[in-house]
């Protein structure tokens, strides 16, 4: 379903899918995982590439989980890397409270940008004529990137099969009155007026059902807008879940000081749950082990 100049590198959920283009003897790759996956994604970049010439690194935007590998990739192959117009000065700075990084508590390495795409702008990415769409919500400065002729979406986070990514804006308030919410609806119904036969989200394996994947995060949109709170707590699950994957264990009695040091945790908990940080340690983990995302052994937090 996909064309052969294309190809998906999927992992686990703790880093974002990455598309390799082949363009005759060189390549483009869109998005680069997790940093603590880079030495991965550099041997796997490098096995796809069949000896081609990787020639540049787009980025959908600047969360943690796509472009924890920029550096590496650099390092490795001389690409140019393009980020979207947005965040240009973000990552100029490196800006690690804008990044989400130490709010989040997670990492990633340094690096420079060589050029900037913006919504609109037209790339070819493997012998295809791709065009820069605008998905605020999920991050307010994130594109996705759409083929016309073979209606084909790279949405990033803006769309999963089950889903979109956690929208931090509406929870921070950032960009002041900015809504991300009211930015996520106004992405999703964007991308519903696209020609789309196939979607290769950031997360997941590419999928046909498209219009199953609407139905559900419309869903999913509307029961947060319904309710704020909903959003907070998901977004805290979300956020400690992708600790543990990183950190594969953590001690039990020490997850209330490890939240004690997030800011984000800090500020969407005082705002809408008003826990303590032992309380709030206490539910997170019971709802986590619930839902088979984590699991309790000997005092230490597992990862599943």
């Amino acid at each position: 379903m996909l064309p052969g100049s294309l190809l998906v590198i999927e992992r686990g959920w703790l880093s974002s899918n990455s598309i390799l283009f082949h363009e005759g003897e060189e390549a483009t790759l869109i998005d680069s995982g997790y940093v603590a996956h880079a030495a991965q994604t550099v041997a796997l970049v490098n096995d796809a590439l069949a000896g081609r010439r990787l020639g540049r690194l787009l980025n959908t935007h600047s969360h943690s989980d796509h472009i924890g590998g920029n550096a590496a990739l650099v390092d490795a192959f001389g690409c140019r890397v393009i980020v979207p117009a947005g965040i240009d000065a973000t990552i100029a700075e490196w800006d690690e409270q804008a990044l989400l990084l130490s709010p989040l508590g997670q990492s990633a390495a340094r690096f420079r940008h060589d050029a900037t795409i913006a919504a609109g702008d037209e790339v070819e990415l493997g012998g295809l004529c791709w065009r820069a769409v605008a998905v605020p919500g999920h991050d307010m400065d994130a594109l996705a990137f759409h083929n016309l002729e073979q209606r084909l979406l790279i949405s990033g986070d803006a769309l999963w099969r089950n889903g979109f990514g956690v929208v931090f804006s509406e929870l921070l308030r950032h960009p002041e009155g900015a809504g991300g919410l009211r930015a996520a609806r106004e992405t999703l119904d964007t991308l519903a007026r696209l020609s789309i036969d196939v979607v290769i989200p950031g997360h997941g394996a590419p999928f046909v059902e498209v219009g199953e994947a609407f139905e559900r995060a419309y869903q999913r949109l509307a029961a947060f807008e319904a309710d704020v709170e909903l959003l907070a707590r998901h977004a805290l699950k979300v956020m400690l879940a992708f600790a543990l994957l990183e950190r594969r264990q953590l001690a039990r009695a020490e997850l209330p000081t490890f939240l004690a040091r997030l800011s984000f945790c800090q500020s969407v908990n005082a705002r809408y749950l008003q826990h303590s940080n032992e309380r709030l340690a206490h539910w997170l983990v019971r709802d986590l082990v619930r839902s088979g995302v984590v699991r309790e052994s000997d005092g230490m937090l597992l990862a599943v």
